[in-house]
């Protein structure tokens, strides 16, 4: 008698796209008599997003955030979590104008001083919202759910 044999089925195609990218994002807040607000930015296409870049060297992931925070919105002082509040994929156009996959790290980053003088000022513009509100301004789903969830 023969012992039968069987094949395993193919396995389906890797659908998981792993991101090329890394960046991380502040999302600074202040409370307000009517709640908390959030501030957003214009990006170098007009959108709305939230202060963002590269991981700095030698820096923690919230530090480099509050960087960012600083350079492209003004925050002159503030308060970052350790810990994102979490993350979202989206992509980045590569210097050949190709979009790849990146995902962003956001940290909370508790305002307490904004200056008009910031090195990005004259570059972007910048608006304090509801989250809510930021949430139907921004384009990146994950980064919707996560201003929802705020």
């Amino acid at each position: 008698m023969n012992p039968s044999t069987t094949t395993a089925p193919a396995a389906p195609p890797d659908r998981h796209i792993q991101p090329v990218h890394s960046q991380l994002a502040a999302l600074c807040w202040r409370k307000t008599n009517g709640g908390r607000e959030v501030l957003l930015v214009t990006s170098s296409t007009g959108r709305w997003i939230l202060p963002k870049g590269w991981p700095i060297s030698g820096l923690h992931p919230g530090d480099a955030a509050l960087v960012e925070a600083w350079e492209e919105a003004g925050v002159k002082k503030g308060k970052v979590t350790r810990k994102p509040l979490g993350a979202f994929l989206g992509a980045k156009r590569s210097l050949a104008g190709d979009d790849e996959p990146s995902v962003t790290k956001v940290f909370a980053v508790k305002v307490e001083q904004t200056v008009s003088d910031y090195p990005e000022a004259d570059k972007r513009d910048r608006i304090w919202v509801t989250p809510t509100q930021a949430a139907e301004l921004v384009d990146e789903d994950g980064l919707r759910a996560i201003l929802r969830a705020f």
